[in-house]
Formats: C-alpha cells, sequence, structure tokens
C-alpha cells in the first residue's frame, strides 16, 4: 500500500469530477473454456444489516450538480439511501464483515439493478467510501442522479473501506474486488425482497479506473460461475488495467519518469501479501526507498522505474524468472474472456496513469474468442483524469440502450 500525495490529489481530482458531473448519463494463449453454469446452491443470506441514511428529493439531488447545465433536468424520482452491510470472503478464504451503499428510487415501478464500483480511495479518504455517502464522494452527488434516473444502485465499499475498514484492502486484486462486489449484489437482492421494492431482470455494471477492473473482474465472474444468479445486461467498465501482465513489463522496462509508480507499488504490496510472496521490500526497491516504504508504506517514490526498483525485480518479471509474482500477474489478468453481454470498454488515448493498450488489449482478446457485443471507445486526447466527464456520460448512454 504505497500511494504518494501527489498522485493522490490527482486521482481525488478523478472523484471531484465524477461528481461534478452527476452522471448525465497483444492477447493470451490461454485456451477458452466453455463457462459452466453454479451448481445449486443452499440458501444463504448475506445480508446482515441495513440503515436508512436519508431521503432526498429531486429537487436535492438535483441542486448538488446545479453547476452542469441540464444535467439536473435528468433526475426523476425521489431516492432513500442505506447503509447496507453483508457478510463475504477476504482474500485469505476468512469471513468478513463489508459494506457499501444502496441507492434505491421510490417509486412502485420495477426498475433495474446497477452495481457501480468505485474508484481507488487514498487511505486517508475513508469517508469517500460510499456508505459513508458525504459530500465529498461520487455516491453523493454523480451516482445519486444515476439512481434518480431510474436505477436500484449497488455500490460495494470493497474490503478494507467501511465496515470492513481495519483490514488491508486488495488493491487491483481481481478475485476479491469482483467476490465483495457480487455478494454486495446479493445483499441488495435480499434487502429489496424484504422490504418489497420492485426489480425487474435487468442488472448492469459500471466503473472508472479501480472501478472500471473491479466491473470487469465482476462481469467474469457472474457470467462464468453464476449466469443464472445474476444475467448481466450491459457492462461499460472505463479505464481499467486489466491486462496486469503487459503493464508491469511496461513499467518495468520503462526509462520514462512515470506518475502512477505510487500506485504500482500498492499494487506490488497487495500481490506479495495475498499470494504469500511475503518478501521484504529491499527485493522490490533500491535504497533508501526501501527503508522509507518499510516505515511509512505511503510515503513518497521517485517517479523513474530504474531508480525506485531493483535490478534483480526488474530483471526477473522482464525475463519471466519471476514465477510467484509472475503467477500473481497473470492471475490478475482479466482481458482475454469470452463476455456473452455487451461490453463498452472507455478509455483516454493519452491516459498516462493506467495505458490504452489495457482496453486496446482486451477488445483484440475478446474479439479474437467470438464476442460480437464488446466495443471499444477511444476518447481521443483524454488522459485519466480528462477522460472522466466523457466516460461518465457516454456510460450512461451506452446502458440506456437495453
Amino acid at each position: 500500500m504505497f500511494l504518494n500525495r501527489f498522485n493522490f490529489r490527482r486521482l481525488r481530482l478523478t472523484l471531484m469530477l465524477w461528481a461534478g458531473l452527476g452522471v448525465a448519463a497483444g492477447s493470451s494463449c490461454s485456451k477458452e473454456t466453455t463457462p459452466q453454469p453454479e451448481a445449486p446452491i443452499a440458501v444463504q443470506t448475506h445480508l446482515v444489516n441495513s440503515t436508512l441514511i436519508g431521503e432526498y428529493s429531486p429537487s436535492v439531488v438535483a441542486s448538488r450538480v446545479s453547476g452542469i447545465p441540464l444535467v439536473g433536468a435528468l433526475v426523476r424520482y425521489p431516492i432513500r439511501v442505506y447503509k447496507l452491510t453483508y457478510t463475504t470472503q477476504n482474500t485469505d478464504g476468512q469471513q468478513v464483515t463489508a459494506s457499501g451503499a444502496l441507492l434505491v428510487p421510490v417509486t412502485t415501478q420495477a426498475l433495474p439493478l446497477l452495481s457501480y464500483q468505485h474508484g481507488t480511495i487514498s487511505p486517508d479518504g475513508e469517508d469517500r467510501s460510499p456508505s459513508y455517502y458525504s459530500a465529498s464522494s461520487e455516491v453523493y452527488s454523480a451516482v445519486s442522479v444515476l439512481a434518480s434516473t431510474g436505477y436500484i444502485v449497488s455500490a460495494p465499499d470493497y474490503i478494507g473501506y467501511g465496515a470492513s475498514k481495519a483490514l488491508p484492502h486488495p488493491y487491483e486484486h481481481a478475485a476479491s474486488l469482483a467476490s465483495t462486489s457480487l455478494d454486495m449484489m446479493r445483499a441488495a437482492k435480499e434487502f429489496c425482497e424484504k422490504q418489497k421494492v420492485g426489480l425487474n431482470k435487468k442488472n448492469f455494471l459500471l466503473g472508472y479506473s479501480e472501478g472500471g477492473y473491479a466491473t470487469m473482474a465482476l462481469h467474469k465472474l457472474i457470467e462464468e460461475k453464476f449466469p443464472t444468479e445474476f444475467a448481466v445486461t450491459a457492462s461499460a467498465p472505463g479505464a481499467g488495467a486489466y491486462h496486469k501482465s503487459a503493464f508491469a513489463d511496461y513499467i518495468l522496462g520503462s526509462d520514462q519518469n512515470l506518475s502512477f509508480l505510487s500506485s504500482y507499488v500498492w499494487v506490488l504490496d497487495t500481490y506479495n501479501r495475498v499470494y504469500n510472496i511475503n518478501r521484504a521490500p529491499s527485493y522490490y526497491f533500491n535504497q533508501p526507498w526501501a527503508t522509507q516504504l518499510q516505515a511509512n508504506p505511503f510515503s513518497d517514490v521517485p517517479e523513474k522505474p530504474s531508480e525506485l526498483f531493483t535490478g534483480t525485480f526488474r530483471t526477473s518479471i522482464l525475463n519471466k524468472t519471476d514465477a510467484p509474482m509472475t503467477t500473481a500477474f497473470r492471475d490478475n489478468d482479466i482481458y482475454d474472456w469470452k463476455p456473452k453481454a455487451p461490453v463498452a470498454l472507455f478509455h483516454g488515448t493519452a491516459d498516462d496513469y493506467v495505458p490504452y493498450f489495457n482496453s486496446e488489449d482486451a477488445y483484440k482478446a475478446m474479439r479474437a474468442r467470438g464476442a460480437t457485443q464488446v466495443t471499444l471507445h477511444p476518447i481521443e486526447g483524454g488522459n485519466h483524469f480528462t477522460s472522466v466527464a466523457r466516460y461518465t456520460l457516454e456510460a450512461l448512454g451506452f446502458i440506456s440502450q437495453y
């Protein structure tokens, strides 16, 4: 877990853009396998508790995006916002209590369920996790407008935030991001059944940055393991790091300054722990940063890979001789599979935080497997932060077709 303050400010800008918008709206050589439907499972309760945070009129929701012309006109229903707590599994298989926000339009009409996966939240930004429903969070404004247009929104905090804030967040770990989000959907469904809230059969998935990665992982998990429980209607992941192994090669083979290295250190720390590799920081990082990161995991790091990472680590990844970490990267590659539901991949072509090739590789790999409903939506000239506006507007436009 090693993000420096500069990059957190940039990530915070992304969240502010989300809030201000108000939501107007090389492949691997692994063989394709046919996803098998899940075996019948015993009834299992995921929902632990629900607490009403508040009810908000259309005018109140619209006022949160008053600075954006015409966006407030999209607001339709009052919404009730709840904090849900539910059971899920941590990366070690242990059951934990997690949390999230559920946004419910006030109407008798049966509405779609939309799982919204949030972007990176810094360690000092706990109050921006969905279940806090604070004014600084994207859920408070952007996602509230989305809900008011007619979606029941399930917004998981993820492990490491909200009810599970005492645990480390498994940053960019596909399996746990997907399972925690799916269990939140299950809890949302249980809540709706108990409260007689009408759900139709449509299920949408949205998210940007880490949320885009989580959205892709969730879509893959549902279609491959639980296709009869939640049939995905469509998903629109934005700017996710789907091709982890190629991303590693890109970073460790670069001689250029890379503004996102502190975020990448967080990824390494997560995989080092989750996959029980358990190496000391001195294996990965040159001094004095190894000692510095050991003492303060969120301290600043240099932007040049050759300055930060040891030659041993760089060479072993590029030559594929570091079996444990190479396996971890490949385990988190989620770009090469065959989705059945429509997928719209959004990404800025000038993204210097999560390179565009992640979405391009996913598009090519999926199409090569015969996924005919996958589309690539380049945001020309957009970087990781300036692309948020286009993503937000166009993602809503995309799912509105279904």
